[in-house]
């Protein structure tokens, strides 16, 4: 990074960025604790004279654990593209307009939380209804390990609620699907026979001005083999959708690799640890009473709200835990 030359290329540059900052996600934190540890250890002793610190030195053990467990969950974050960013697409399902909006309440939820871990958020796609909220959209979230904390949450979110498009105020459930795959390096091979992809291009909707309505830059990309399907509209140019495609394409292949590579290890402990793209996954409830619970492993948490507000954070730490118990 200290070459002259090192911003020259951007997309390279970024990378390499992006490879220290996962590097340092884990050293830093880990240095951190030897020198606690040092501290503690240096403290103890001095317990021996002076029994009024034994109160500190309780918070210090404490506050290492936190710390360690912290950490022991970062460790398990090691899968082949863990370390990348993540592109995640969320589709509205069944529902009608709760569906379309509670869609775009979960690209909000998941912004928020992006957000709140300093990550980089750049939108890939939207697809707005007509009435209200989102068809469909696709963002990257950009940091260290952000895919490998958000994959587990591939899958379908049911929300239940009073609707608020329902004049006669009654319960709806809704549901949005939720598809994260990595966002990887040009670097990495991802064997694409291009006569098997289509291409259609169409015109952008929503948003964008004159030029975007106006003219056919989007582009939608079509994996035969695999039936994978994805699209780009957020740029002007025709031409960057169609990049900004192909990389979406591959990250998607990749994704497929890594399930199937993840399918294979779990047969060893006869344990499908992964859900599929179609498996409920996460209750979120609003009516009659305010909570959140995640079908695979139980956790829960009371304030909807403070949920949807991006405070994610524990839904993916208590998946992280069950996914090393199940695979042990």
């Amino acid at each position: 990074m200290a070459a002259p030359n090192f911003w020259d290329n951007q997309e390279s540059a970024q990378e390499t960025v992006g490879r220290l900052k996962s590097v340092k996600a884990i050293v830093d934190p880990m240095t951190e604790l030897n020198a606690s540890g040092e501290d503690l250890e240096a403290l103890i002793e001095m317990a021996e004279e002076d029994r009024s610190i034994e109160t500190e030195i309780r918070r210090e053990i404490e506050s290492l654990e936190e710390r360690l467990d912290r950490l022991e969950l970062k460790a398990l974050l090691n899968g082949p593209y863990d370390n990348s960013g993540a592109i995640l697409t969320i589709h509205a399902r069944d529902g009608g307009t709760d569906a379309n909006d509670w869609a775009e309440m979960m690209l909000r939820m998941y912004t928020s939380w992006a957000q709140k871990n300093d990550y980089e958020v750049v939108l890939f796609d939207r697809n707005d209804n007509d009435e209200a909220g989102i068809n469909s959209a696709s963002i990257a979230i950009r940091g260290p390990m952000a895919y490998g904390y958000l994959k587990s949450e591939t899958g379908l979110h049911r929300l239940v609620r009073i609707s608020p498009f329902n004049s006669e105020g009654k319960r709806q459930t809704s549901f949005a699907a939720v598809d994260v795959s990595p966002e990887i390096s040009d670097n990495v091979e991802i064997d694409i026979d291009e006569k098997d992809v289509r291409v259609d291009t169409f015109r952008a909707s929503g948003a964008g001005g004159q030029h975007v309505n106006k003219t056919d830059s989007a582009i939608r990309l079509t994996h035969l083999p695999t039936a994978t399907v994805v699209q780009c509209q957020s740029q002007r140019s025709q031409h960057k959708n169609r990049a900004q495609a192909w990389k979406m394409l591959r990250a998607q292949l990749a994704r497929l690799q890594d399930e199937k590579r993840e399918a294979e290890e779990a047969v060893k402990y006869q344990n499908k640890s992964r859900v599929g793209f179609g498996s409920q996954i996460r209750n979120y409830f609003q009516h009659p009473d305010q909570r959140v619970k995640d079908t695979r492993t139980g956790y829960s948490m009371g304030d909807f709200h403070k949920v949807l507000d991006g405070e994610i954070q524990g839904f993916l730490d208590a998946l992280l835990n069950w996914r090393a118990k199940t695979e042990r």
